[in-house]
């Protein structure tokens, strides 16, 4: 079940397989990589999952390390199945871990009361429980740069500045599991305030290759705009469809989970005009992503297996991933005065990190994201967002940063938080200044 790549500078992948630098708890900076390169979503797992391998193997070659301390990650395989991921995290628990990135909002929702626990932070990024971007209800949870119901209210601002959304009917088809459900609360209630109305296509995990019949109430119902809470297969899927059916792809908009190479690959030229959301940075054109490329993919140690898949999507935002995460630890070292620090430090690096435009550029990532400001409060950090279009053969992104509706999303988000704990006595919050 388990796959180890311990990152260091004397990594060497040769022949398909990569020889193992190992380090000690005592000497290295710990995190675990909860992956699914095997199933039925290994289409996108695999490119997040070796964006962030390679950006932590890239400091570890340039930079050796973080603060001057090595970074270890172990990789474990979930298959993004909910059971396989809590197992996962219970092995590996008791090596000093970090942070946990689960990669699905399934086993989120699994570690969410077990971090308070262990006292090991969950870094859910842009996915899971979005009420977990409250921070003094939740303060072992964290979803910078945003939460799925920032990312909602600002699709819908997108279509509203497009042609106005009262009196629009949007479509919302979605994988019917918790990560599809998640943001419908916050769409039932925005429907109300802002006067559109719903229809609501559910697509079973089974289903997902299998969308005729889902596609066919789309053109009974004639909704005015599509969004898609997609993943893995059902996108490309529901691509095709709505091709079949002249649905107008510029007026389809998936997520940032509906919107990646592997989705439009499949569906080339046909797919042109569909659009998607994105938080992280298009393309190789960053000093960082060359790094990466200096130091890891050319060096020979990295699993990428085409050196085009860097700069793809889902590539970048596992990156991007690894460096919110390198950010949080080098804030606990600064603010701790520890070079190798543990998952209570770590808490205190994701409160505390400061991504500012000039920081971006110090990591040469200028312009790759929307800044965020990590606080006690604010475990989201802003929650803007951007829109790309596929252009038949890449993405381009289409829009400057697009800020959330905050002043209604957020009294939603707090109270969904207070709902949450509610009915349950030993649960741990905090107290923000």
């Amino acid at each position: 079940m388990f796959k180890k790549l311990i990152l260091g500078a004397a990594a060497i992948v040769a022949a398909g397989s990569m020889q193992v630098t190992t380090a000690s708890a005592e000497d290295s900076l710990y995190i675990p990589s909860l992956t699914y390169r095997t199933g039925p979503y290994a289409g996108n797992g695999t490119p997040f999952a070796n964006g962030y391998a390679d950006y932590f193997n890239m400091l570890n070659a340039r930079d050796g390390g973080i603060g001057g301390v090595k970074i270890v990650v172990e990789e474990c395989e979930t298959g993004y199945n909910s059971q396989k991921g809590v197992e996962c995290y219970e092995s590996t628990k008791g090596k000093g871990p970090l942070a946990y990135s689960p990669l699905s909002t399934g086993i989120t929702l699994q570690l969410i009361p077990k971090a308070a626990v262990d006292k090991i932070p969950v870094f859910s990024m842009g996915y899971g429980l979005s009420a977990a971007a409250v921070g003094e209800s939740f303060p072992w949870i964290f979803n910078y740069p945003t939460t799925y119901w920032s990312q909602l209210s600002a699709i819908l601002k997108y279509i509203d500045s497009k042609e106005g959304i009262k009196g629009k009917k949007i479509g919302f088809i979605y994988l019917d599991a918790g990560y599809g459900k998640e943001p419908i609360p916050l769409l039932d209630k925005l429907s109300e305030s802002m006067g559109f109305t719903v229809a609501k296509f559910p697509v079973a995990g089974k289903e997902m290759q299998n969308q005729a019949s889902h596609w066919l109430n789309v053109r009974k119902e004639r909704p005015d705009w599509m969004i898609m809470w997609g993943w893995g297969a059902m996108n490309s899927t529901a691509i095709k469809e709505a091709v079949k059916i002249r649905f107008p792809l510029d007026h389809f908009i998936g997520n940032w989970w509906s919107g990646g190479d592997a989705d439009l690959g499949p569906v080339g030229k046909a797919g042109k005009g569909y659009l998607a959301a994105n938080f992280s940075g298009l393309g190789t054109d960053f000093p960082a992503v060359q790094d990466i490329i200096k130091h890891v993919v050319d060096a020979g140690n990295s699993l990428v297996k085409d050196k085009s898949e860097v700069g793809h999507v889902l590539y970048n935002r596992g990156m991007f991933n690894a460096v919110v995460l390198a950010e949080a630890i080098a804030a606990a070292q600064k603010a701790t005065g520890k070079k190798v620090i543990t998952g209570e430090d770590m808490r205190v690096g994701l409160e505390s990190f400061d991504l500012s435009e000039a920081r971006l550029k110090e990591l040469g990532l200028e312009g790759f994201t929307a800044p965020i400001k990590a606080s006690c409060k604010d475990h989201e950090g802003g929650g803007s967002i951007f829109i790309q279009q596929w252009n038949g053969s890449a993405w381009e992104k289409v829009t400057d940063s697009i800020t959330p509706m905050t002043d209604v999303v957020r009294p939603l988000l707090e109270e969904a938080a207070k709902n949450y704990v509610a009915d349950k006595p030993e649960w741990k919050t905090q107290t923000c200044s």
